[in-house]
């Protein structure tokens, strides 16, 4: 229960990271909301994912994936957000995967 718990403050803080600029944008509240949510469960996904690989490329990998459905529902309206949106997924993927690495193991 403990490792839940650290790793849904892992979610929260880079969820929290990843939606600052967004507020300081003034984006919709829903894109703010979807943003955060999306960094909690990733927070309780990625330290739990048992690949034989480097952590940091987990997180990359996982982070980037789950990226690609919010692309397609941004890119239509918004092309340059594509860019924003791949940089900090890798970024924060990797965050993720190194804390979850060095609290929970």
């Amino acid at each position: 229960m403990n490792d839940i718990l650290i790793a849904l403050s892992i979610g929260i803080v880079v969820g929290i990271i990843d939606i600052i600029p967004m507020i300081i944008q003034k984006m919709e509240k829903s894109a703010n909301l979807s943003a955060f949510s999306h960094w909690v469960v990733l927070g309780l996904i990625i330290p739990f994912v048992s690949w034989n690989i480097a952590p940091w490329l987990k997180g990359l990998i996982i982070a980037e994936i789950s990226a690609i459905p919010i692309l397609f529902m941004v890119a239509p309206k918004d092309k340059k957000a594509i860019l924003p949106i791949t940089i900090m997924s890798a970024i924060l993927g990797i965050a993720v995967a190194i804390a979850g690495k060095a609290f929970i193991g």
